[in-house]
């Protein structure tokens, strides 16, 4: 079992920064394919950057609309990964989730795909 602890999340203005840490408990944190999704709500949570560790190295991949503001990386001696988020917009505004899956993905959109989730942290940006 694999628990998920998000932190960072605020109020920020546009324009500004801010950075997401997940802390996550386990032995074999390196091996886990984490990531970060979003959700406002009513709307469907959406995937915002993952992170894989295998023979290929260090993947990492981004949706679109964070690609050039938002950086994903991970520090497996802390069990942690981060989610720096810059350029911040209005519509960055979201509760942020932190996911982690067992199985080594690359570059996996799918809810399903993931085994764990933390609770979330607020990102609100204002205009």
């Amino acid at each position: 079992q694999v628990q998920l602890v998000e932190s960072g999340g605020g109020l920020v203005q546009a324009g500004g920064s801010l950075r997401l840490s997940c802390a996550a408990s386990g032995r074999t944190f390196s091996t886990y394919t984490m990531a970060w999704f979003r959700q406002a709500p009513g709307k469907e949570r959406e995937f915002v950057a993952a992170n894989t560790i295998s023979w290929r190295g260090d993947s990492t991949y981004y949706a679109d609309f964070v690609k050039g503001r938002f950086t994903i990386s991970r520090d497996n001696a802390k069990n942690t990964v981060y989610l720096q988020m810059n350029s911040l917009k209005p519509e960055d505004t979201d509760v942020y989730y932190c996911a982690a899956s067992s199985t080594r993905l690359y570059g996996s959109s799918q809810l399903k795909e993931y085994d764990y989730w933390g609770q979330g942290t607020q990102v609100t940006v204002s205009s």
